[in-house]
């Protein structure tokens, strides 16, 4: 066997250098392509070969194709490259992902040394998925696809061959001879009511409850002359006959300390349909409290966790998971964050994609039994659940979720707790903005966790002052909280309406039961508008305060007192 290069065997890099290897000496010519790319290569080229390579790896029922840097084509040789060695590749996938179709981009891209002549050498290996069942790739609207090493249209009869493709429902086959009797009484009972309740016609509850059960689970097509689907083992079957499954599905929740030891952990078994309840009791959802703004002195209260939210993000962990695979869904809990897993590929390729207003995807993974989880109301199939998680958050001034799409599972992370203040300030700052869009506020979070973004999206949030730094080593600008100052500052010169000044002084009586003359002024001075001077401030309150007598909402804890405290009214 030739050799191309030396490595040691114990590097870290060792499978990885293999792999390269391997490419060398033995792949097809179709879904790799050697560049030697020893400085710069163009991005329309590398958008053209991520089409074809994606495309004739779906041709060729492989998973994945690979475009490698710093390998001589001619001779394989092992030259190296400096493609973007100073600039970083980290801004590549999503560039990437702009022009191709779906928003999709690489699995992932490596950085390899290995040694030739005794000296390192930089070669990148960019792994590119295949194109999704009955979906070609195409670059910017064109499909590509290669003919031995030549790069070209994609020819009409492969666009039909992909175009053709069957999309096979995992969740909809037969699992023989499963009957009724394999699934959970309670669980089936409780599908029906909820089922009821998102059709809310009474003609149609009727109908429902006087149905048997196998004459419900046949209308929505979970049964099949009498046998069961993969999707009602999922959702209503009874743990004891999981075995049925080649994969006995299941739910793992973790808890994880500070030191990052597993500190308690249970398995929740189907029917998957009463676990996500059981799941979300397990998590912690402790109140929160933090200043979003400089404009109160009162902090905000909520919860760490929206609970619809926990609840949209385990239901899409169940209903995309490809159960062939035959991992666990994970649910990691930490103190500040908590992380979904499931096994399987991202389809819509990236999360950029999915928060765009009317999108769609391509397919489910699982048709039946997304249609059946819509039914039981456990999830939206309109592909809004994922954009309403980011706007959750967006509308607590909180950080994004993180996707991690890898090692053929999708990864998502929320939070907490703010990670960044100043990301909490331009979100408060732009809140009635029209143009202030979630695409912006995706990108702005990128930059609050040190993410990479493109120079032209750098460049287009540093024209909106939003950061600072040189590129690519930016941050949300420090002048961010002098933008909020200045609007505090137009605030205190314009003033309040009398309802805020109002709803202070209840709010104070509330915590404090009574209050003084000059607890009140204390209160209030300093937030009257800076255009009044000292005596129009004082009168300024008097007045609020015998405006606020006269509706009924204070009086004085001794009548007739002068200088007697005020209390809420009874």
């Amino acid at each position: 066997m030739a050799v191309f290069f030396e490595y040691d065997r114990t590097d870290p890099q060792a499978e990885l250098l293999q792999t390269l290897h391997d490419l060398i000496v033995g792949w097809e010519k179709e879904v790799v392509e050697f560049k030697e790319a020893n400085n710069d290569y163009d991005l329309n080229n590398i958008g053209k070969y991520f089409s074809a390579i994606s495309n004739e790896a779906n041709l060729k029922g492989l998973q994945y194709g690979w475009l490698v840097f710093g390998v001589r084509n001619k001779d394989k040789a092992i030259v190296g490259s400096a493609y973007r060695n100073t600039q970083g590749l980290g801004t590549l996938k999503h560039q990437i992902s702009q022009g191709a179709t779906g928003g999709i981009s690489f699995i992932d891209v490596f950085e390899a040394y290995p040694i030739v002549e005794g000296a390192p050498k930089r070669v990148i290996m960019f792994q590119i998925p295949a194109a999704v069942t009955a979906a070609p790739t195409g670059w910017h609207n064109h499909f590509y696809g290669r003919n031995g090493e030549s790069i070209g249209a994609l020819s009409v009869d492969e666009l039909d061959r992909i175009r053709g493709q069957e999309k096979k429902d995992w969740s909809k086959l037969i699992l023989e001879g499963a009957g009724l009797e394999m699934l959970d009484k309670d669980a089936i009972a409780f599908a029906r009511e909820q089922y009821k309740q998102s059709k809310n016609r009474a003609h149609i509850s009727e109908a429902i409850d006087s149905m048997s059960d196998i004459d419900f689970l046949t209308k929505l097509k979970l049964m099949v002359n009498g046998q069961l689907t993969h999707a009602a083992m999922i959702l209503l079957g009874n743990s004891d006959y999981d075995y049925l499954l080649n994969s006995p599905p299941e739910i793992m929740w973790r808890l994880y300390g500070a030191d990052g030891s597993v500190k308690d952990y249970e398995i929740f078994k189907t029917p998957f349909i009463q676990a996500v309840d059981k799941v979300s009791l397990k998590i912690r959802n402790l109140t929160y409290r933090y200043m979003p703004n400089q404009l109160t002195l009162f902090p905000t209260e909520t919860q760490q966790y929206d609970l619809w939210m926990l609840r949209e993000l385990l239901n899409n962990c169940i209903v995309h998971a490809d159960y062939r695979a035959g991992n666990r869904i994970y649910v990691n809990e930490f103190e500040d964050r908590i992380q979904f897993v499931n096994p399987g590929g991202f389809l819509p390729g990236t999360i950029e994609s999915v928060l765009q207003a009317g999108f769609s995807p391509p397919f489910y993974r699982n048709q039946l039994l997304a249609e059946a989880m819509s039914y039981f109301r456990m999830i939206d199939t309109a592909a809004m659940g994922i954009r309403k998680v980011f706007l959750i958050l967006r509308d607590k001034y909180f950080p994004l979720p993180d996707y991690a799409f890898e090692q053929g599972r999708v990864a998502v992370t929320v939070y907490g707790k703010l990670l960044n203040e100043n990301y909490s300030r331009v979100l408060f700052l732009n809140r009635d903005n029209p143009d202030f869009d979630l695409n912006a506020v995706f990108l702005i979070d990128r930059v609050q966790k040190r993410l990479p973004i493109s120079k032209e999206v750098a460049q287009q949030l540093r024209m909106m002052k939003i950061i600072e730094g040189k590129y690519p080593n930016v941050y949300i600008s420090a002048t961010v909280a002098g933008a909020l100052d200045k609007r505090a500052q137009y605030i205190k010169n314009k003033g309040f309406d009398d309802s805020y000044y109002r709803d202070l002084v209840v709010d104070y009586l509330k915590k404090f039961k009574k209050a003084s003359r000059k607890d009140i002024r204390g209160l209030l001075f300093d937030k009257l508008p800076d255009v009044l001077d000292e005596k129009q401030k004082e009168n300024k309150i008097r007045n609020l305060l015998y405006d606020m007598k006269r509706q009924g909402i204070i009086e004085k804890e001794i009548a007739k007192q002068r200088l007697s405290a005020w209390v809420l009214a009874n």
